[in-house]
């Protein structure tokens, strides 16, 4: 019985060893693990947000006319530039009755007051030759009767005025002729011939005819989120990238940033304006949506590493990387960092050029391609 107690014992022990030696046989079979590494290197680190927006001219003039009436002839069209005073179209005006009722009947009035003053000028001019008024009395009569004849001109000047809109001797004035406020290239003529038009008044903006701008003075329009207006300031460079226009990049300077903010899709959108340094020889048109990188802060050719390499202590937080010092062997460097663009970080102390530092994710050999 004995005996058989210290067998089994015996091969317990003898498989128990088996399984060990084969495990440590099994580990010490298999693959090293092996870390990739990568080296710091020069390079531009810019952190910048993004807005998105159109360019607008800097300044655009909207033509509207001071009398109502059809649209008789339109001289220009979009793309046409045009002087200050150029003419831009002729309105013909349709007369309003009440007001050629009134236009008319002022003539009458005036008629019957000229009359009036005429047949009493006559009669101080005869008593005046027999001697019986003096001068004074004559020049009175005389003055009132050219008030008269006045007024009548005037009557009927003002009836041609609202018939037509023009009258002789204003021609060159006449609310029917739609001049150029301003030089420029004309954006849009938004009317055809035959449309109604509004006059501009108090009360209301008058239907647009034209629209002019210098398109030489051009600014990029457009919207930032709040989690970002606080980032940017006044007087920031700009790269400007028009998707119509590929492979180009404009720059310009943020002039405003709109001080209060505006709900759109739930979330608070706030306006900002920037001008553009547009080249001469680059036509842009208006309206073009565009992109804007707005510049925070930016190092030229300074030693960075992928953030990804970047670790952090746990207990101190501060950053550091594994440098390799032989054949896959690693040793701890602190890191004072400098500016990151989300991708790279800019490195000042720490690392040097060539130094290879441990990626993260160890790899198989078949994946490392040893």
């Amino acid at each position: 019985m004995k005996k058989s107690v210290t067998l089994t014992i015996l091969l317990g022990i003898l498989l128990t060893f088996s399984g060990a030696m084969i495990y440590l046989y099994q580990k010490n079979a298999e693959d090293p693990v092996v870390y990739q590494t990568e080296t710091p290197a020069r390079q531009d680190i810019v952190r910048k947000t993004v807005a998105t927006g159109s360019i607008l001219p800097l300044e655009e003039v909207l033509i509207k006319p001071n009398i109502s009436g059809v649209i008789e002839e339109i001289y220009v069209e979009g793309g046409d530039y045009v002087k200050s005073g150029d003419l831009i179209a002729k309105i013909k005006v349709v007369p309003n009755l009440s007001a050629l009722n009134d236009a008319r009947m002022a003539i009458e009035d005036a008629r019957i007051i000229l009359e009036d003053q005429q047949r009493n000028f006559q009669r101080q001019q005869q008593l005046f030759d027999r001697g019986v008024i003096s001068r004074a009395d004559m020049d009175r009569a005389q003055v009132a009767y050219d008030q008269a004849k006045q007024g009548y001109a005037a009557a009927n000047k003002r009836y041609d005025i609202v018939r037509t809109g023009t009258t002789s001797g204003l021609s060159s004035a006449a609310n029917t002729l739609i001049r150029a406020t301003v030089s420029g290239m004309v954006l849009e003529v938004p009317v055809e011939v035959g449309n109604q038009v509004i006059e501009s008044n108090t009360f209301n903006e008058g239907t647009t005819i034209a629209a002019i701008a210098d398109v030489d003075k051009m600014i990029f329009e457009g919207k930032v989120d709040e989690s970002e207006v606080g980032k940017i300031r006044e007087d920031l460079p700009l790269e400007i990238t028009v998707g119509a226009l590929e492979d180009r990049v404009f720059e310009a300077v943020l002039d405003y940033i709109a001080p209060k903010g505006k709900a759109e899709n739930g979330a608070i959108q706030f306006e900002i304006k920037g001008t553009l340094n547009k080249n001469q020889d680059i036509f842009i048109r208006a309206g073009l949506s565009a992109n804007a990188s707005i510049i925070l802060d930016r190092a030229d050719s300074v030693l960075a590493i992928k953030e990804a390499l970047v670790q952090f202590d746990e207990k101190t937080r501060q950053p550091f990387v594994e440098v390799m010092v032989s054949d896959q062997q690693f040793e701890r460097r602190d890191l004072e960092l400098g500016i990151s663009d989300g991708i790279f970080v800019e490195v000042k102390s720490g690392v040097s050029e060539g130094d290879a530092i441990k990626v993260w994710n160890a790899l198989a050999p078949e994946e490392a391609g040893v």
